[in-house]
Order: structure tokens, then C-alpha cells, then sequence
């Protein structure tokens, strides 16, 4: 018979978990392992709230599996280090992203790529090696194989590195792999979010020419005064698309709701790109002949492997990018997950749980 999460493992850990697909998250006790000798076992600091949180604990993709501890952008100091760990030490910021496991056999992950590897292991609501559930950062500590673990350089502040580790790696890779984040390239975002806030900035810094694409005009000030966007086109004013058509070399879309893609894929200039990083619950409609007039590529991108992920943070520290957060307790969170539901948020809620989930204890 299967021990309950509080007994599977030696090192009793307290959290917050979602136990159905209501997606309520409330106090949690589980384990984790003993820290293994290539493993890095850290406090939790903080953790960022992505999108991803709010479709998982819902099962809106199908494939969710509870009781479930979400979390997959994760920092904090290091406690404790098994014998072979080379790369950090017991008090050394360090995070933990989207993935904590891969095959390290395949084509994938000989490349670097453990993010496309077959076998990928999920931070959270996955399964193990050991055929153990994963449990995410909304806990008090976390551990895994160092090969996922994250250095934070120092000076970075910990609550707005955390998104960095999944909104920052899921728009900077695309824009490195595709050749967009570039002098002389022009730019789309479409989506001012979580994702696309962070994309501005890391755009603009690699050298880009950056347009923000929205449906709120509202949003104009934010994007040129505070991130730093070239431009604004308001994605219903259609005297304002047509004059940027065959504009564009690049658009990062964003957006993880359904919408019309035949309007940006005008705006690529021939031989242009529309990188799609956002995930919309239902399939959207794809315009064939947009493509095909200008030899136009539609393609999809997700996070990065590690080496990527670690050049990304070390970029992000080096060019002062940081994810604009609020900062939460932890029990607030439902009441976040639930004006994340209505994208009431400046960009991206990120928990205090170093400060704040002690006190929720039973």
C-alpha cells in the first residue's frame, strides 16, 4: 500500500496543495527526499506565481495530479549539499524552475535541451525517478539534483528573480533561438503580462527595436514610459495595424487566451517569425495562406535547458532586468489565483514564503 505524502520520505516539509480540481489551496503536510549526494536541499524564500499555477491546480490541460504543491519558480539559500555537489555551497541564492528530471540519453539533452526531453520530470505533479510525486515551491524547502538548480548571482533580489526562472527563460530562449533578440531587428510582444513584460525588457536589452501589441489602449503609458517599448499598436485599431504591416521581423505572442493570428501574421515582413510562447486552452485557427504568401514561419517555444537557463539569470543580472511583482502572503493565495483568473496583476504575483508560511501551520 502507497504511504501518504507526509511519511513517503524522511524529510517531513509543509506547504500549501491544491486537492482537486477546484483548484482551493490550503495547508499541506508531505516529505521530501534525504538529500541525496548530487542533490542541493534550500529554504524556500519565494515563489512566483505563473499562469501555468492557475491552469494546473484547475486541470484545465488534463493532466494535472493531486494532491498537488505548485510552484516551478523557486528561490532561496542553500542548507545542505550532498558529497559530489560542485556547484554551490550551504548558503549560496540559488532557484529551481520548471523542471527537476530528464532522460540525459536522448538527442534532447545531449544538446543541452532537457526541456524537450521525452522523459522530462515536472517540478510539480510529476513523477519521480524513484515513482514519487513532485511537489512544487509553495513550501518551506526544496530540494533537487544540482544539474536543475539555478546560481543567483549576488546583489540580484531573490522575490523578483523568481518569475525569471519560467517567464524570463520562456521569452528569452525564443528570442536567442530564432535570432529576434538582435540590433536591428524589429520586435512584436504581443501581450503585456507576466510573459510579455519580461519579454520587453529582455528584448530591448539584447539590442531589438520593441512594439507592444495590445487590446487595451489603456496600457500605452506603461509599455513606452515604464518598460521601454519603441512603440504601441493597439491590436483593434485597424488603421494602426495597416500601417505597420510587413513591419515586424519577429512577433513573440504571449497571449494564453484564444485569439485571431491571421492580423499579426500581416504585420512579419516576409520570411518573418511569429513565435507563439503563451498556451490558450483551445486550439486556435491557423490561416494557411498567410504563411505561404511571404514563406512565413508559426512556431512554438517553451522555457530552455539549463546551460540556457543559467546564461538567462546571469544576463538578467548583468542588464538590471527584473520581473515588476507584488509581493503576497501565503494565505492570500487563492485570492491571487483568483484576480490572476481576471489579469489583475502588475505582472506577476510572487510569494513571500521565507516571511509568511510558517504562520498558516495548523
Amino acid at each position: 500500500m502507497a504511504k501518504s505524502p507526509e511519511y513517503e520520505h524522511p524529510v517531513k516539509t509543509f506547504g500549501w496543495a491544491a486537492s482537486d480540481t477546484s483548484g482551493h489551496l490550503s495547508p499541506f503536510n508531505f516529505s521530501r527526499r534525504a538529500t541525496g549526494e548530487e542533490d542541493v536541499r534550500f529554504k524556500v524564500l519565494y515563489c512566483g506565481i505563473c499562469h501555468s499555477d492557475l491552469h494546473n491546480i484547475k486541470n484545465d490541460w488534463g493532466f494535472s495530479i493531486y494532491p498537488m504543491v505548485p510552484g516551478h519558480e523557486i528561490v532561496g539559500e542553500v542548507t545542505e549539499v550532498g558529497s559530489k555537489v560542485k556547484k554551490v555551497k550551504v548558503g549560496d541564492k540559488v532557484g529551481v524552475g520548471c523542471m527537476v528530471g530528464a532522460c540525459h540519453n536522448c538527442e534532447s539533452c545531449a544538446n543541452d535541451l532537457e526541456n524537450y526531453c521525452p522523459k522530462m520530470i515536472l517540478t510539480y505533479s510529476g513523477i519521480y525517478y524513484d515513482g514519487t510525486m513532485t511537489y512544487g515551491g509553495y513550501s518551506d524547502s526544496m530540494v533537487a539534483n544540482e544539474h536543475y538548480v539555478v546560481r543567483i548571482p549576488d546583489g540580484m533580489p531573490l522575490d523578483s528573480a523568481a518569475p525569471l526562472l519560467c517567464a524570463g527563460i520562456t521569452v528569452y530562449s525564443p528570442l536567442k533561438y530564432f535570432g529576434l533578440g538582435e540590433p536591428g531587428k524589429h520586435i512584436g510582444i504581443v501581450g503585456l503580462g507576466g510573459l510579455g513584460h519580461v519579454a520587453v525588457k529582455f528584448a530591448k536589452a539584447l539590442g531589438s527595436k520593441v512594439t507592444v501589441i495590445s487590446t487595451s489602449p489603456s496600457k500605452k503609458a506603461e509599455a513606452l514610459e515604464h518598460l521601454g517599448a519603441d512603440s504601441f499598436l493597439v491590436s483593434g485599431n485597424q488603421d494602426e495595424m495597416q500601417a505597420t504591416m510587413g513591419t515586424f521581423d519577429g512577433i513573440i505572442d504571449t497571449v494564453s487566451a484564444v485569439h485571431p493570428i491571421m492580423p499579426l501574421l500581416g504585420l512579419l515582413k516576409s520570411h518573418g517569425k511569429l513565435i507563439m510562447v503563451g498556451a490558450p486552452n483551445e486550439p486556435l485557427e491557423l490561416p494557411v495562406f498567410s504563411l505561404i504568401v511571404g514563406r512565413k514561419t508559426m512556431a512554438g517555444s517553451g522555457i530552455g535547458g539549463m546551460k540556457e537557463t543559467q546564461e538567462m539569470i546571469d544576463f538578467a543580472a548583468e542588464h538590471n532586468i527584473k520581473a515588476d511583482i507584488e509581493v503576497i502572503s501565503m494565505d492570500y493565495v487563492n485570492k491571487a489565483m483568483e484576480r490572476l483568473g481576471k489579469g489583475d496583476v502588475r505582472y506577476r504575483f510572487v510569494i513571500d514564503i521565507g516571511n509568511t508560511l510558517a504562520a498558516t501551520k495548523p
